[in-house]
């Protein structure tokens, strides 16, 4: 931490422009762009160009006045600004949803939260600023490649001073199973299958503690619910869903905006209850024909989807090239790039052998 160029914790947020940290600019036509100051740097755009040293030492929320006449506001972007812009290898929770499951889950300062999956590392960004300095979060990843980015992304909103955080690599089931039963406050579930998880979730976490799962189908959110009822471990579930629309706002001109964000997934939420108890039975009578065939979901086959091994290739040489901006406060690449590039190759030699092998078998 003594080598970093940037301050820690809260003071990461103020003060005057550094080179090697990120600014959001906006135009006067409400459009957005994230970029990374540097002290050689040049932004150009059709609505406005000007060199980072322009904006270096200047104050948060100053407004430029470019050569061509048109005037740019230099900010720094929010969580919710920073998530939708980072690289990412895996889709991100939005943050309407990360705020939620927050809310839903009840994850206060100094709770003990597991995750699964890491993805590119969005909800984790919002569950370590709702844990602080005292709690604690496990994020469970199957992929490395994810893991890597996502760390990467965490670590560069933070900075080097990061709340307690673990990144494991497996089977979600043999983390929770390895933890001490009740010890974990809330677990949250973003994966193709949390059904599977049940169980193990059960056993690690507290009386009163808090499952959540996010999930993006009809089919998988009925599927969860019906199966934390049949381990008769939870409360009755929850499930919802966030829509968030805009207002076009001019004197008497109020209207919604023409796009809105709608469905992006489905929160289902249930609590452990004593491990001495019953669940409560609803006395709300089913819907006729609800159970009278077998469940849709009995046939189905849940596919990850996948992302091409280059795009994965290309989100980690920005993130390492970010990495080394940050640090530097120049464009030119450092030890992070070519450690970087050097895995890269490594891997792809790896591959190239791998093949080779199997053509001789």
């Amino acid at each position: 931490m003594n080598n970093y160029p940037h301050p820690l914790g809260a003071e990461r947020r103020r003060g005057p422009f550094r080179a090697g940290e990120r600014v959001q600019l906006t135009d006067t036509k409400n459009r957005k762009y994230t970029v990374m100051l540097t002290k050689d740097g040049y932004f150009q755009s059709q609505r406005g160009s000007f060199r980072h040293s322009e904006l270096i030492g200047k104050e948060e929320g100053t407004v430029l006045d470019t050569d061509s006449g048109h005037r740019l506001l230099a900010l720094r972007p929010l969580i919710n600004d920073y998530v939708l812009s980072m690289p990412r290898g895996a889709t991100v929770v939005y943050p309407k949803d990360a705020g939620q499951i927050i809310q839903q889950a009840d994850v206060f300062p100094g709770a003990h939260v597991v995750e699964a999956g890491l993805g590119s590392g969005a909800l984790a960004l919002s569950l370590l600023s709702a844990i602080g300095m005292d709690g604690h979060l496990t994020s469970v990843e199957r992929r490395a490649e994810f893991a890597e980015i996502a760390q990467a992304n965490v670590e560069s909103w933070f900075g080097p001073q990061l709340p307690p955080w673990d990144v494991v690599l497996g089977d979600l089931d043999d983390v929770l199973a390895s933890m001490d039963e009740g010890s974990i406050d809330t677990v949250v579930l973003d994966m193709l299958a949390p059904w599977e998880n049940i169980s193990s979730a059960a056993h690690a976490l507290r009386s009163g503690g808090v499952i959540i799962g996010y999930v993006a189908t009809t089919t998988q959110m009925s599927r969860f619910v019906e199966d934390l009822r049949a381990s008769e471990c939870f409360t009755e579930p929850e499930s919802s869903e966030t829509m968030v629309r805009t207002w076009h706002l001019d004197g008497l001109s109020v209207r919604p905006d023409h796009r809105m964000v709608a469905h992006t997934g489905f929160l289902v939420v249930a609590r452990r209850i004593g491990r001495d108890s019953a669940p409560l039975v609803p006395t709300k009578r089913p819907a006729p024909a609800a159970h009278s065939e077998p469940l849709a979901w009995e046939s189905d086959d849940f596919k990850e989807r996948t992302i091409s091994e280059k795009k994965l290739r290309k989100v980690r040489r920005d993130v390492a090239r970010r990495a080394d901006t940050e640090l530097s406060g120049t464009s030119l690449a450092g030890d992070h790039s070519v450690a970087m590039q050097a895995k890269l190759d490594a891997e792809s030699q790896a591959r190239l052998a791998a093949r080779k092998q199997q053509a001789d078998d």
